[in-house]
């Protein structure tokens, strides 16, 4: 099973950048659905970018135009690239990937995807 780790976490100030990598033990190529999720404290977890079947992607409205999601050339590293942070966008995020054909019917849920990193601290400070 793919292995997943997450780094670039930080604190930052709100308008600021940050980039999100999640760097996978084997090629993701053959995964359906590969995205970043976020959990706020005391609130559930939720998409905020999906690439799938592909080159599609996906982007929860409270991100786009400021969160961009990639795969790099190697099809090893899944990046969010995140843009005009705000404080709202605090939250441990987490990337997870399927090789379920499931995800494409809701590419948010959490259950068909089965495999997770353990997560990278956002913390935006106003």
């Amino acid at each position: 099973q793919v292995h997943l780790v997450e780094s670039g976490g930080s604190s930052v100030q709100a308008g600021g950048s940050l980039r999100l990598s999640c760097a996978a033990s084997e090629y993701l190529g053959r995964k359906i659905c590969l995205g970043w999720f976020r959990q706020a404290p005391g609130k559930e977890r939720e998409g905020v970018a999906i690439h799938y079947s592909g080159d599609f992607k996906w982007y929860a409205d409270s991100v786009k135009g400021r969160f961009t999601i990639s795969l790099d050339s190697a099809k090893k590293t899944l990046y969010l690239q995140m843009n005009s942070l705000k404080p709202e966008d605090t939250g441990l995020y987490y990337c997870a990937v399927s090789d379920r054909v499931s995800c494409l019917t809701d590419i948010t849920g959490s259950g068909h995807y089965n495999t997770w990193g353990q997560g990278t601290q956002v913390t935006i400070s106003s």
